[in-house]
């Protein structure tokens, strides 16, 4: 049986994935489609900026983020000097990470996406009269709806088994930022076993049918674009 402790985190963990990843779709979005379009000279250093958190050890990360947020780093004295407090070891300062951590699971896809649409439905819309802001709405959102999928599926996942980040920039005080991969962490320190299955289990589950999903939505718009053409 779950606790009240895990129902606690699993719900944190839920409403943190659903605002990361909704951050995320908002500013992954204008970024993906500047970097799929554009030809600037230094665009490969924006790419590997974003791509850091896919190598680099979530621990460093989310140190780096602690000594920035924190009430001793540059974004915590300015928050004070605004009246206001630290976001270390808040809920805001997990979103705050997450959204850090997992921005190029959300950019890369939805780059590719947009890449992939071609110049003629654009030129041709531009043809029709459309605007710049008008063809990115009625053509390349509506053609790169795959890639939104995925990479909504991919920053949520990512956001719900996320540990080393979380765990240096929330903390694990219980209600606020005890999320579930600390949790099953937690049942294992204590050779709770039984727990930690249940947990970890139900983790692996739905991150597999989230996969499932992507790559059946992936298929399914490939054969329909593929029949339109």
């Amino acid at each position: 049986m779950l606790s009240e402790l895990d129902i606690s985190a699993i719900i944190i963990t839920i409403k943190l994935a659903l605002i990361s990843t909704s951050i995320l779709i908002v500013i992954g979005t204008p970024l993906a489609w500047w970097l799929s379009q554009t030809r600037v000279k230094f665009k490969v250093v924006f790419e590997a900026i974003i791509a850091l958190p896919l190598i680099l050890p979530p621990t460093v990360l989310g140190f780096y983020l602690l000594m920035t947020l924190g009430k001793n780093g540059p974004i915590g004295r300015l928050l004070e000097s605004f009246g206001g407090s630290s976001i270390a070891f808040t809920f805001s300062g997990l979103v705050v990470g997450s959204v850090i951590y997992s921005l190029p699971f959300v950019v890369q896809p939805l780059q590719n996406s947009f890449a992939s649409i071609g110049k003629q439905p654009m030129e041709v819309a531009a043809t029709l009269g459309a605007s710049k802001l008008d063809r990115f709405f009625t053509v390349a959102i509506p053609l790169a709806r795959s890639g939104f999928i995925t990479a909504a599926v991919l920053g949520f996942a990512h956001t719900v088994g996320e540990f080393g980040v979380v765990l240096m920039i929330g903390g694990n005080i219980p209600g606020e930022t005890g999320v579930l991969s600390i949790a099953i962490y937690d049942h294992v320190e204590a050779m709770e076993y039984g727990q930690a299955h249940l947990l970890a289990g139900g983790l692996l589950i739905t991150s597999f049918l989230m996969l499932i999903f992507v790559y059946l939505f992936n298929r399914h718009f490939s054969i329909m674009r593929g029949s339109e053409k």
